[in-house]
């Protein structure tokens, strides 16, 4: 109970101290999409300046998967001699004619998992089948599906195939400020992410864009804290990188999920929905894991796909547009029935606007 009081003492103090920090506009970009859920559910823009503009970016794995990648899980569910694993969230996110969701309700063999491990006990299970991951995530699950790659190996499982939509969060950061077309003062950067990566890797959005960010956590305190932490940049003139969800993030990261990270993956040029192909994004096997990897395995071919006609999520990714803007939004396209991934993930920013009716 004490916690509590001294949470909410600190949130007043917060909400009063704000508009004394701002000089002008300040405008910044929550990078995770738990950071978006998290200031929808707690009316923290309600708490804050209409002067303060928080936009959303491409923080959601699910989102910026682009439809080719879709596409070439459904074709692969699609062979009788496979099951598709894959996370909830993507069952649903439109290919160019299908999803995973319908391949599923047609016959094909798609089952949902929890844990990246899951994937190894359905592989055993099941030899007759070939088991492939779709994997999609960041730097957070990364470690988890290297782990799993790394144990399959050990155990010999010859029957399980990854097809890696993997991304990493810096260099989307900095492709978006190298387009040109966003005016920022700062970030709010994702806790879960930097957990593993820590901080230095940001470190470039001060050197090369002289723009600051915080690693943030969840709570309303957390991002009241931040949004603070940022102000105070500005205000004194200055970029830095700073930690306030030090409960949880050290500067250096988690050395041994990066390590385990480095010995399965590689860095690689990947396509993001909205983005495009950005060097050195994506994360695909080493090659000493090539054995597993569901793209060679099966020579499964790929193609760019535009996003469905008058869908706009690629420009909700990049911060150019609110979701309402869209011509589809809450008319053609709402959770029930989604024209893009932004309305399916659970932690999709149009997803966000439309169940908690927000505006701003």
């Amino acid at each position: 109970m004490r916690k509590m009081e001294t949470d909410e003492t600190r949130i007043a103090s917060l909400v009063k101290e704000i508009p004394e920090l701002l000089d002008g506009g300040f405008r910044a970009m929550e990078v995770c999409g738990t950071h978006t859920v998290s200031i929808f559910r707690s009316g923290i823009r309600s708490l804050l300046p209409e002067s303060v503009d928080l936009i959303s970016g491409p923080g959601c794995p699910v989102c910026v998967t682009p439809v080719g990648e879709i596409d070439k899980a459904v074709n692969l569910a699609h062979r009788k001699d496979v099951v598709i694993l894959t996370f909830g969230d993507l069952m649903r996110v439109p290919g160019s004619t299908s999803s995973l969701s319908l391949a599923r309700a047609e016959g094909s063999d798609v089952r949902i998992i929890t844990s990246p491990l899951d994937t190894l006990a359905i592989a055993q299970a099941e030899p007759g089948k070939k088991a492939v991951f779709f994997a999609v995530g960041f730097e957070t699950t990364s470690p988890a599906i290297a782990a799993s790659v790394r144990e399959a190996r050990a155990k010999g499982i010859e029957n399980l195939f990854i097809l890696s939509s993997l991304r990493l969060i810096p260099p989307a950061l900095r492709a978006l400020l190298s387009s040109k077309k966003l005016a920022l003062d700062g970030f709010l950067l994702p806790g879960h992410v930097s957990v593993i990566i820590g901080a230095a890797p940001y470190s470039f959005l001060v050197r090369e864009f002289a723009i600051g960010g915080v690693i943030t956590g969840f709570e309303a305190l957390d991002i009241l804290e931040g949004v603070s932490m940022l102000l105070r940049q500005k205000k004194e003139a200055r970029a830095a990188i700073e930690i306030q969800y030090r409960r949880a993030v050290k500067e250096g990261g988690n050395p041994r999920a990066l390590g385990i990270m480095d010995e399965v993956f590689m860095p690689v040029d990947a396509s993001w929905r909205g983005l495009g192909t950005i060097p050195d994004s994506g994360l695909a096997l080493r090659e000493e894991f090539r054995g597993m990897d569901a793209a060679q395995a099966f020579d499964i071919p790929y193609e760019e796909v535009d996003d469905p006609p008058g869908c706009r999520c690629g420009e909700v990714l990049q911060g150019l547009i609110r979701p309402p803007e869209c011509p589809l939004f809450g008319t053609r396209c709402t959770p029930q029935y989604p024209v893009g991934p932004c309305m399916v993930s659970s932690e999709g920013s149009c997803a966000a606007f439309y169940r908690y009716g927000a505006l701003r």
